[in-house]
């Protein structure tokens, strides 16, 4: 982890002219207090290195460089070590901001969107991302914003199932194949106005709901998100493999970038 201070510079693919693009009022909260045990790493896995560099700077920056995300709140843990050094070298043109993340990470997107209640309308659009995605497409960004502009509720980037599903019972016996034809994988960005997903998160935790996305929360109020088609390979990394996975994925999107 040495050496954080002097990673590579961005991509510059992801610096996206301004001038281009529409004006669109929205922030992003990206939860990031988790410690990732999954990974059997000795630091948070958001700060496992990746291609030279943080996954959480690669997340961030891709967030950062699109000229319609207005700034960015962070939530790490407490006791974190780790995330200065990170905010300094990314070197952000816009809001960075961090908060204090809480035990789940719905807390976390919480506290983001708390801090949040004080600088933007509830009316305002929020995308919540998720820390350990590095490998979001910018064209999906930018499809999701599009086409959410002006949606009444919002919603969020997932990709349809392809694998044949299974359920079991207790015994790890199979009891059924699962009809997968209206079945999608749930990703991030997930966008919803600001009012609508405070309120909903906040009513969500009242019930003692431990959601695990901000759709999630929607559904719960009786809102019906709208999914926008992304790619398979903003992957999540959770286990060791995936670190191998998305610097491939990463390396291939610099590569069609620059050609």
């Amino acid at each position: 982890y040495g050496g954080l201070a002097s990673f590579p510079p961005l991509n510059a693919a992801l610096r996206v002219e301004a001038s281009t693009m529409n004006t669109l009022h929205c922030w992003a909260v990206i939860p990031a207090a988790g410690a990732g045990k999954r990974m059997g790493s000795a630091i948070p896995k958001q700060y496992l290195p990746l291609l030279g560099r943080p996954i959480l700077a690669h997340t961030l920056a891709i967030l950062l460089f699109h000229p319609r995300i207005d700034g960015l709140v962070v939530a790490v843990d407490a006791e974190d070590e780790w995330w200065s050094t990170v905010a300094t070298a990314l070197n952000a043109t816009k809001p960075l901001l961090r908060v204090v993340g809480g035990a789940e990470r719905c807390h976390s997107v919480l506290n983001g969107l708390k801090a949040l209640q004080e600088r933007i309308a509830p009316s305002d659009w929020v995308l919540v991302h998720d820390a350990a995605r590095p490998c979001l497409a910018t064209a999906d960004l930018d499809r999701l914003l599009a086409e959410l502009a002006d949606d009444p509720v919002g919603g969020l980037l997932a990709s349809p199932v392809r694998d044949t599903l299974k359920r079991t019972d207790s015994a790890e016996r199979v009891v059924t194949t699962v009809d997968r034809s209206r079945l999608w994988h749930a990703l991030t960005p997930q966008m919803f106005r600001l009012g609508m997903l405070y309120d909903a998160l906040s009513a969500a935790l009242e019930r003692g709901l431990l959601v695990t996305d901000e759709a999630a929360a929607m559904e719960a109020a009786g809102f019906a998100p709208r999914l926008v088609a992304g790619r398979a390979d903003n992957i999540k990394i959770t286990c060791p493999e995936d670190l191998a996975l998305a610097e491939f994925f990463l390396s291939r999107h610099t590569v069609s970038t620059a050609t």
